[in-house]
């Protein structure tokens, strides 16, 4: 998180819940204030969830009235704390946005016999992927060039903007040897697609993961995937988080061809008065126009409009 106090220079507000001198909770925001996309607090900028723990629920409780607190301090039009409550009830003068979820497939050091699990169109994506001369190359600093070239391209595609290359080169300081990245070529040796990957314990989990469109048709992110998975269930990590997708899009029909464990994201809001819920995502009728136009901008605007962009969209 501290990696995009350097790249975007936001404020880092952190909050800590103390019984008997030891920490028994911690909120941790960042303060977003951009020109389009207003001005507000988040945990876990640009990820699924994080930034947010505690031991109970007096602790949880006291965390978050102090952030409604902060939140009224800095004016902000809201504060959102992206986690995973499972049927935690909200506390009074918060709501829930629930719109995402996230998707945790198990790993078998024999991936052989997880794949007779999946659907068989699916299993004949995979291995039609195999035979299209794909390779795929993971490393750190080695690869930076490559992936950024594959994520700014395919998101352009997709109709979004993406983050500097710097952006990835302090993620990988940041992170080091808890973050690897993987790019894939088709048979010619030309950028086919890039992914991000970040390891916590027994959980290895996509922060990007893009396949560029020419060749979606030939399953290339089948392959990117069915390597990732099959390179970390070598290496004894227990899940592949694939990341969160809005519940219902055609990023949750593609992940779900995977037989994941499908857990829902709670994002709660605390809006000041007068304030309405954001709607920061691709199911807006004004987002839709944007990513329709932002598909049509020449690359060398997307490429510098890009990172100005993304930065409030956290």
């Amino acid at each position: 998180m501290f990696f995009l106090q350097k790249v975007y220079g936001y404020n880092v507000y952190r909050l800590e819940a103390r019984e008997d001198g030891k920490v028994k909770g911690l909120l941790v925001f960042l303060h977003i204030r951009h020109p389009l996309f207003g001005n507000y607090l988040a945990t876990a900028p640009f990820a699924s969830y994080g930034g947010f723990a505690f031991e109970s629920s007096a602790a949880r409780d006291a965390l978050l009235t102090e952030a409604s607190s902060l939140a009224q301090r800095l004016n902000v039009d809201y504060a959102v704390v992206r986690f995973e409550s499972g049927a935690m009830s909200m506390p009074k003068g918060w709501m829930q946005q629930p719109i995402y979820a996230t998707y945790l497939v198990e790993l078998n050091k024999d991936m052989e016999s997880a794949l007779a699990q999946f659907g068989s169109d699916h299993r004949n994506h995979i291995r039609k992927s195999l035979k299209k001369g794909f390779t795929i190359s993971f490393g750190h600093f080695d690869l930076l060039d490559d992936a950024y070239e594959a994520l700014v391209r395919s998101m352009h595609e997709l109709g979004s903007p993406y983050h500097s290359k710097n952006y990835l080169r302090e993620m990988i300081v940041s992170l080091g040897d808890k973050l690897e990245l993987a790019v894939v070529y088709d048979a010619r040796g030309r950028i086919a697609g890039a992914g991000a990957f970040i390891f916590h314990e027994r959980v290895v989990t996509n922060l990007h993961a893009n396949i560029l469109r020419r060749v979606r048709s030939d399953y290339a992110g089948e392959f990117l995937y069915w390597s990732a998975m099959t390179r970390y269930a070598q290496k004894g990590f227990g899940y592949f988080d694939m990341g969160r997708s809005l519940i219902g899009s055609g990023n949750e029909i593609f992940k779900m061809k995977w037989r994941p464990y499908k857990r829902a994201l709670s994002y709660w809001y605390f809006l000041n008065a007068g304030k309405e819920a954001p709607e920061l995502n691709q199911k807006s009728p004004k987002f839709r126009l944007a990513i329709w136009t932002w598909k049509r901008l020449p690359e060398f605007l997307v490429r510098f409009l890009g990172p100005s962009l993304i930065r409030g969209v956290a």
